[in-house]
């Protein structure tokens, strides 16, 4: 899971920025590098499986929102967040509903952890490529199921995620690093 934060100068040109999930990814690469450039300041934060399934997905994701704004080399004024509150932050915040959609910050945070988690997933693939990861960027496509019930999860799946950790269709087999995988 990744999360970011970002400050945008006033007089950033929101030309094309849009929620990351309307762009294709072109324009998101395009976007990332805009944002990077003329950003106040960026943070981004990254959770591991492991930490998902033991805290849960909506805990982890609000930690690591804390976490990114945490990590902003510049403290924000006040922080506008997509969806719903986070609490516990030392700065006054809004929850804007669909803030990614009406907010040039929270579609620019967006996109940040859209190309950042894209690009990793890019990466996983080169590990994993029987699971496609340059395609599906880790949602559950039939082909990706297909892959899990053939050759179990890898080190990057969530065991929490339903049908994956459970055994829930019939996957068989574990990867173990350095060994690969083995069948049971």
């Amino acid at each position: 899971m990744i999360a970011a934060a970002v400050i945008l100068p006033v007089d950033f040109d929101t030309e094309g920025l849009e929620d990351s999930k309307l762009l294709s990814p072109k324009q998101r690469d395009v976007q990332f590098e805009r944002i990077r450039e003329a950003a106040v300041a960026v943070a981004v934060a990254r959770a591991m499986p492991g930490r998902i399934d033991h805290r849960g997905l909506h805990r982890t994701n609000k930690l690591l929102l804390r976490r990114a704004l945490r990590d902003l080399p510049v403290e924000p004024e006040f922080v506008l967040n997509d969806g719903f509150p986070i609490g516990r932050l030392p700065v006054p915040s809004l929850a804007v509903r669909k803030g990614d959609v009406v907010c040039a910050s929270v579609a620019a945070a967006s996109v940040v952890a859209k190309v950042t988690r894209d690009r990793m997933m890019d990466r996983y693939h080169r590990r994993f490529p029987d699971y496609g990861f340059d395609t599906n960027r880790g949602y559950g496509t039939r082909a990706h199921w297909v892959a899990l019930d053939r050759f179990g999860p890898t080190p990057i799946h969530r065991r929490s995620f339903k049908g994956v950790g459970d055994g829930g269709s019939g996957r068989r087999g574990t990867y173990s690093p350095g060994e690969g995988w083995r069948k049971p």
